[in-house]
């Protein structure tokens, strides 16, 4: 069970101990959007927990705080820290969204299309063109949607979305 902190306690944690090591898992264009002052950004794509484990200036026992968008993603990461040895990647509940709510120190960047709208704009534009192409070209097509579809539900039920994971890839999320 991965260990989690609200936004405050984070907050009263950076008061009492500015050099907080926070990792940002989110994709390179959401974390200039909007991230916390103190943040680093490893998105999870690519994350390698040994390598920053073993980069780390600080204390190696010291919690390590992992942020995303909402935190699932930050979950996911504490989850891969647990996996390579290191039990003490705390998530931060309702992640960065929570903290802009909470008004914790954050640095505002460029505003971008987030991971999760880009899959929704993904996925309904898969959706109509499986049943543009079903209803125009062949039945066949209508595969698509039901496939885009079970996706969704897949994503929903596990909360892992394969869509999300690919899009993380892009270019204009690098």
């Amino acid at each position: 069970m991965t260990q989690t902190i609200t936004p405050e306690e984070l907050a009263g944690i950076l008061r009492e101990s500015p050099q907080t090591e926070i990792i940002d898992v989110r994709t390179p264009a959401e974390f200039r959007e909007v991230h916390l002052v103190a943040a680093r950004n490893y998105p999870l794509a690519e994350l390698e927990p040994k390598a920053i484990v073993a980069g780390r200036a600080v204390d190696a026992a010291a919690p390590i705080y992992v942020i995303c968008h909402a935190g699932a993603r930050g979950a996911e990461a504490c989850t891969r820290f647990a996996a390579a040895g290191y039990a003490n990647a705390i998530n931060v509940a309702g992640g960065t969204k929570a903290c802009v709510q909470a008004n914790l120190p954050v640095v505002r960047g460029k505003k971008g299309v987030s991971l999760e709208r880009q899959v929704r704009i993904a996925a309904g534009s898969f959706v109509v063109l499986g049943v543009a192409l079903g209803f125009l070209v062949h039945p066949g097509w209508n595969g698509l949607a039901a496939f885009i579809g079970s996706g969704l539900v897949f994503a929903g039920v596990t909360d892992t979305c394969g869509m999300a994971m690919v899009l993380a890839r892009m270019p204009w999320n690098k």
